[in-house]
């Protein structure tokens, strides 16, 4: 595959060089800003080799190129942007004013959080692997108890595993100060604040007391804030206004000394005086009130949300999932996991059997090889190809997915199926949920692909699709 003429025909036919504003990718997608949106044609595009789908939201014209290729040409369209002395801007660098209020705060989410997507998928992962290890999954007894000489293994794992997520307050601060226009390394710098060794541990509320910090008689509770989300979010918005602000009225001769210094101290004191305490509080009632609401409404709470999932991935909004399940994991005590995991599993087999329907139905070649790459690739956690590139394009494929979806999420909703990681949503998931799950989540599964593989047949005959 030529990816600098897959680049070079991308690039002409959305207008040439000069109407590309910025461009950026993220698992699956080629991102373009483009000056004019009128000037792309998208029929051409969608006959680009590897190109799976093609679509508009909002503003921004994106390319399905899939998980891996998406990389390498997007390495391309930037280095041939650069030898037209365009550089390659960064999405989150444009001022995005477009959209409602809802809209732009599902991308500000996005932005921030699918960058450490990467760091919390693996630590998920080596939890899960951990949890192979240590988990009485022979006749009541585990491996390392069985092979007494893997406990050191497991001990490591465990370290590894849990460190994204001890941190997570650092990889938050880092995305969101330069999501806000601050310094990123101060963000991280706060996050380390916010759990340092000094202070008592999160997960320590309430079995231990906390030390207080005296100050002229007034009492500061010395708290960390492992595993939370929306404090740093908070600190890091206030962290990087500060430190703009700072920079208009410092005197450039002392700007390099006061402004971090400055917007250090003073963010550090409101985050363990007020703005720390309330929203951690506030992040603890969101996730028990979720939990509550979909543990109250049962089967019937778990297939209306699967019906809904994939709906919401079109509009993107599913990136703001990420904010609550990262906070539904940390709380696991109370919450006991994350039931978006599970959602998110079934809806992703659903739209990969639909697919891998598709494949053996039609007889267009193109569609056969759309649909070999992408129905793998749903299966495994990557969905936007197969809808994008399959199911939308033929309508009635969708609707089979989401009806399987739904049938899959509601059996698990029902048995409450939870994950205790984050992970590969899809056949993969099993590394990320529960040991004593495994059963409940692989029927919701096969549930999920076998309603939406029949539905689907049933639509392609009923209506003949091709």
């Amino acid at each position: 595959m030529d990816y600098a003429k897959i680049a070079s025909q991308v690039i002409a036919n959305v207008g040439g060089k000069e109407n590309i504003r910025s461009a950026a990718h993220c698992a699956t997608r080629l991102r373009l800003q483009l000056k004019n949106n009128d000037l792309r044609n998208e029929e051409v595009i969608s006959d680009i080799e590897g190109v799976k789908g093609v679509f508009l939201t909002q503003s921004q014209f994106q390319i399905i190129f899939g998980s891996g290729l998406v990389n390498l040409v997007f390495a391309e369209v930037q280095k041939q942007l650069g030898e037209a002395g365009a550089s390659e801007v960064k999405e989150e660098e444009q001022p995005e004013k477009k959209g409602n209020l809802l809209q732009r705060f599902v991308k500000m989410l996005s932005d921030i959080f699918v960058p450490i997507i990467p760091a919390i998928v693996a630590g998920g992962l080596l939890m899960g692997i951990n949890n192979i290890l240590t988990s009485g999954l022979f006749h009541g007894q585990s491996l390392i108890q069985l092979y007494p000489h893997w406990s050191g293994l497991a001990s490591a794992v465990n370290t590894f595993a849990n460190a994204p997520f001890t941190f997570l307050p650092v990889l938050i601060g880092f995305s969101a100060a330069k999501k806000f226009g601050g310094n990123p390394y101060l963000g991280a710098a706060m996050g380390m604040i916010m759990v340092h060794p000094d202070l008592l541990n999160a997960y320590s509320i309430g079995v231990a007391e906390p030390p207080v910090w005296n100050i002229l008689g007034f009492k500061i509770a010395a708290i960390g804030y492992q595993g939370t989300v929306l404090p740093v979010l908070a600190v890091s918005f206030i962290l990087a206004n500060i430190e703009k602000k700072l920079h208009k009225v410092t005197p450039t001769w002392l700007d390099n000394l006061t402004t971090p210094l400055l917007s250090i101290m003073i963010t550090s004191f409101l985050t363990f005086i007020c703005v720390g305490p309330v929203l951690r509080e506030a992040g603890n009632l969101l996730a028990a009130g979720i939990t509550w609401l979909y543990n109250t409404l049962g089967f019937i709470g778990g297939g209306l949300f699967g019906l809904a999932y994939a709906p919401i991935c079109l509009t993107g909004m599913h990136h703001s999932f990420i904010a609550i399940e990262t906070q539904l994991i940390a709380d696991m005590a109370n919450t006991g996991g994350s039931f978006i995991f599970t959602t998110a599993s079934m809806n992703n087999v659903a739209q990969g059997a639909a697919v891998i329907t598709v494949l053996f139905l039609t007889k267009n070649e193109k569609m056969k090889s759309i649909c070999s790459a992408s129905g793998i690739s749903a299966l495994l956690g990557i969905t936007e190809p197969a809808m994008f590139g399959v199911t939308l394009k033929l309508k009635y494929p969708f609707y089979a997915a989401i009806i399987g979806s739904a049938a899959g999420s509601a059996y698990c909703a029902g048995t409450k199926v939870l994950a205790q990681a984050l992970g590969a949503a899809g056949l993969p998931g099993f590394i990320s949920m529960k040991p004593e799950a495994y059963g409940n989540f692989a029927i919701g599964l096969a549930l999920s692909m076998v309603v939406s593989a029949a539905l689907t047949a049933v639509f392609w005959k009923r209506y003949h699709l091709e």
